[in-house]
């Protein structure tokens, strides 16, 4: 069975980093593109975004506009992991973190958009002085 299990959410002040960590188990992610969501508060689950994307290879990582600069996506095969680290936070980052997997057939596909079919729980992030 696919499980993906995120961490590494908490607490902190504007400014401040976190890295979030996703594991996955049941599989291994180097034939998976995993992407990173973000759910605000007061929004639905259908109405999360998009953040990061990793592809297969690791290579053209894709991030939203809002998180460039600030957040970076990457992936250790050999650990089953995908660690997003988020650095210089602001409080409208604040929200559940999900990170996502799917299988791709090509080394480079990434995406933002809603195309992932095994999710994580989430991780909390609240960024606030």
């Amino acid at each position: 069975q696919l499980q993906l299990v995120e961490s590494g959410g908490g607490l902190v002040q504007p400014g401040g980093s976190l890295r979030l960590s996703c594991a996955a188990s049941g599989f291994t992610l180097d034939l998976y593109a995993i992407a990173w969501f973000h759910q605000a508060p007061g929004k639905e689950r259908e109405d999360i975004e998009g953040v990061s994307c990793i592809s297969r290879s690791g290579r053209l990582p894709v991030y939203a506009d809002s998180v460039q600069g600030r957040f970076t996506v990457s992936r250790d095969n050999a650990k089953n992991t995908v660690d997003l680290q988020m650095n210089n936070l602001k409080p409208e980052d604040t929200g559940l973190y999900y990170c996502a997997a799917v299988k791709t057939s090509t080394s480079i596909w990434c995406t933002l958009g809603p195309d992932f079919d095994s999710w994580g729980q989430g991780t909390q992030v609240t960024v606030s002085s």
